[in-house]
């Protein structure tokens, strides 16, 4: 499974939909993943790829995780498995 399938599949499982209802243009806010969604699925991407996102839930704007849509996250993702 790509790095694309198991972040789309944990950001469904976070939105109660199936992957298939996830595009890369999804934002979260289209999914209905709220601010809790989020960091929860942060959480999972962590512990499955093994990884530490940049984010801070407190201050969203200020990480330097682009979350603005499911693309973003993924393309941050990548990066952040490719320099582990």
């Amino acid at each position: 499974m790509s790095i694309q399938d198991k972040v789309i599949a944990i950001i469904a499982e976070q939105a109660l939909l199936e992957p298939s209802d996830v595009t890369t243009k999804s934002t979260l806010d289209d999914l209905g993943i709220d601010s809790l969604g989020l960091v929860e699925s942060i959480f999972a991407i962590e512990e499955e790829f093994d990884i530490t996102v940049p984010f801070n839930a407190n201050a969203p704007d200020q990480s330097d995780f682009d979350i603005t849509s499911v693309a973003a996250i993924i393309a941050g993702i990548e990066k952040l498995v490719s320099e582990k």
